[in-house]
């Protein structure tokens, strides 16, 4: 489940997909906890109680990494930069990762979600995106298109702040939510919504890969990848100034491979 911040009175966006969803709340108050005329641009959250411990656990990390961080005016920000490397070193664990095509552990699991998040944050608040890169696997986490994957050292999310007044990124985590929300010193007087257009639909195969052993008592089928549908989507950001359309932007065209469903099975050689 994710949930979204915008600029702008009143605005719901409503995604018709069974694994994320998104919804929109006036950004113009005042973040009295911070400075007197501070604004809450726009946010975004998603959902960490489906993922793994070790993936909350790196994206948890990666997002207290981003908080705090300050975009000057005109200025680009790094996701990878900011962050830096995903290592034991640095207190990252192994998790979950999609490689060709199957999920294997690697150290960082879980932080692009966090990238994911600032991404659609960033969306919304009307921030430029000089650099995005989806997943090769559409994510659970959120809509398809709508995922921005990192890996060190060349594959980033970079930001660009086009406002004349600084933008500040607050990054937290609990057990059940990751939400990043940007702020800023000015207002600009507009509502963001964000529009995906599925164009193509990919069902995966179903596999069964079969293993010898020396015995089989102890050996029982099992699903080693439940599989996912992979996708064609289009992706749109629509600017809007009191409830009316001034200018579409194209974000994406994004295609997600299917990742096939693989079931292990066991097998006894003959003579055994």
């Amino acid at each position: 489940m994710s949930h979204s911040i915008t600029l702008g009175a009143s605005a719901r966006l409503v995604a018709a997909c069974a694994i994320a969803c998104g919804c929109l709340w006036a950004a113009t108050r005042p973040v009295q906890q911070f400075q007197a005329k501070e604004l809450l641009l726009a946010g975004y959250a998603t959902g960490l109680s489906e993922r793994t411990p070790g993936q909350a656990h790196n994206a948890s990390l990666a997002a207290s990494s981003l908080n705090g961080s300050v975009i000057p005016p005109g200025g680009d920000f790094s996701f990878n930069h900011t962050v830096k490397s995903w290592t034991h070193e640095r207190g990252y664990v192994k998790a979950p990762v999609s490689y060709e095509g199957e999920l294997i552990k690697a150290y960082g699991g879980g932080v692009c979600q966090t990238s994911t998040t600032l991404y659609n944050a960033a969306l919304l608040a009307g921030l430029g995106i000089p650099e995005r890169h989806p997943h090769v696997m559409a994510p659970h986490y959120v809509l398809a298109g709508r995922d921005a994957a990192v890996a060190q050292y060349d594959v980033d999310l970079r930001l660009h702040n086009p406002y004349p007044f600084p933008v500040r990124i607050e990054s937290v985590s609990n057990d059940a939510t990751l939400s990043v929300r940007i702020y800023g010193s000015g207002n600009p007087h507009q509502t963001i919504r964000l529009e995906t257009q599925r164009i193509a639909t990919v069902q995966p195969q179903h596999l069964t890969r079969v293993m010898s052993v020396t015995h089989g008592s102890d050996h029982r089928p099992y699903v080693r990848n439940p599989g996912m549908i992979g996708c064609r989507v289009m992706t749109y950001r629509i600017f809007c100034q009191n409830g009316k359309e001034v200018k579409r932007e194209f974000l994406g065209d994004d295609s997600y491979a299917a990742m096939d469903r693989v079931v292990q099975d066991f097998e006894v050689p003959p003579g055994i």
